[in-house]
């Protein structure tokens, strides 16, 4: 059903870019120096449009922004989507916070972002903003009122207000945009989402844990009702609120910027950003980035031929993704004692991660006798069913 939906969701911006295009001139340029303008600009403000829809790339670019233009002379929002996908804050633990299984049959990337806050999935219905600053004209009230004024003002009949966490919900309880941000020593940047038209079912479904007992510190996220714009406004299109959005954001900070559409992938443009996209998508950085967790959990084990079941205990240590320590409880009278030594043995040391865990297992059942492999391998399965 995800891949499906997947499918129906690809329409890619070109078709936004060809709606707005009607109210604006997109600007192009040739290169980063053109593109932001120096001190001796008078111009104050941008408002980007990214056409890549690739996770990676996006987190990317806002890095490369935030990392390359100076942001004391120039204040930045960027406009971007993504194929589906799943990220998590910087603090957060992927196991805990994502059905990594459904994640994979549906050939959905997980990202873990720079900045703090909780899991959001990303879908073409989803509309993310990015708002780029000195760290001294930081103002997430403000931001989120250009988000406000402009829904108001291409659908005045919608109740949309800020909320104290700065989320933006709809009739008094549905939530239709999340925030998260990050503080460097000058500049800083705020992005949020706003759910247009974003697949709910996919949303309910990859938005869940893939293991159960694990205890961490990792900043946990807070589940809140969600709904879609166009469930309320069933004509508002995206293109209007593209739009309506420009329009708002210069009203608000005094700007006069026309939008420039983007990519990512131009090396002559973005120097260096290829390397921030390679980082954000190795297993170090993705899973290896968690804080340090623990697991606690019962393994339900069965024997099929004897209709035979028991129940053993599992306890990991889990630090930089990878398995620290490793003690495994089951009763002797289902598997030697010496099999489960050493199987919590060849864990240690090998990622929180099913497919790797795998091959080390796979190598310890060769060697083991034919008399309990129906057994072990049931075990084993259980271990690796823990780990998502």
């Amino acid at each position: 059903m995800i891949s499906n939906t997947r499918t129906s969701l690809l329409r890619g911006w070109s078709a936004v870019c060809r709606c707005q295009h009607r109210n604006h001139q997109f600007r192009t340029s040739s290169s980063s120096s053109s593109l932001f303008p120096g001190s001796d600009s008078s111009s104050a403000g941008l408002v980007l449009q990214s056409d890549s829809t690739d996770v990676y790339q996006n987190l990317a670019l806002e890095d490369w922004i935030d990392t390359n233009v100076d942001l004391q002379k120039l204040s930045i929002m960027l406009l971007w989507r993504n194929q589906p996908a799943v990220v998590i804050g910087r603090h957060q633990n992927p196991w805990t916070e994502c059905n990594l299984p459904a994640m994979r049959m549906a050939g959905i990337p997980l990202a873990r972002r720079r900045s703090g806050g909780g899991t959001v999935f990303h879908d073409l219905g989803n509309l993310n903003l990015t708002f780029f600053t000195s760290k001294k004209a930081y103002d997430r009230k403000r931001n989120l009122k250009v988000i406000t004024e402009a829904l108001r003002r291409v659908r005045p009949g919608l109740n949309v207000q800020a909320t104290d966490r700065f989320d933006i919900i709809l009739n008094g309880c549905y939530k239709i945009s999340g925030t998260a941000s990050r503080l460097s020593r000058r500049s800083s940047y705020h992005h949020c989402t706003l759910l247009h038209s974003a697949d709910r079912s996919a949303l309910a479904t990859l938005l869940r844990p893939s293991c159960s007992g694990i205890h961490s510190n990792a900043t946990p996220s807070i589940p809140s009702p969600v709904t879609n714009l166009l469930d309320h406004a069933p004509t508002l299109q995206l293109g209007e609120v593209l739009d309506a959005l420009v329009h708002q954001y210069n009203a608000e900070f005094g700007f006069s910027s026309a939008p420039s559409l983007i990519n990512p992938a131009d090396k002559s443009m973005f120097p260096g950003l290829s390397k921030t996209v390679t980082e954000l998508q190795s297993w170090e950085w993705r899973f290896g980035k968690t804080p340090k967790f623990s697991v606690q959990t019962l393994l339900e084990l069965t024997d099929d031929q004897y209709s035979a079941h028991t129940s053993a205990q599992l306890h990991m240590e889990v630090k930089n993704g990878l398995i620290e320590s490793s003690k495994l409880d089951v009763p002797t009278d289902w598997v030697p004692q010496q099999f489960s030594s050493e199987l919590s043995a060849v864990l240690v040391g090998e990622r929180f991660c099913p497919h790797r865990a795998a091959a080390a297992l796979t190598a310890l059942l060769r060697s083991e006798t034919r008399e309990h492999q129906g057994r072990l391998h049931n075990l084993c399965d259980a271990v690796l069913s823990v780990m998502g």
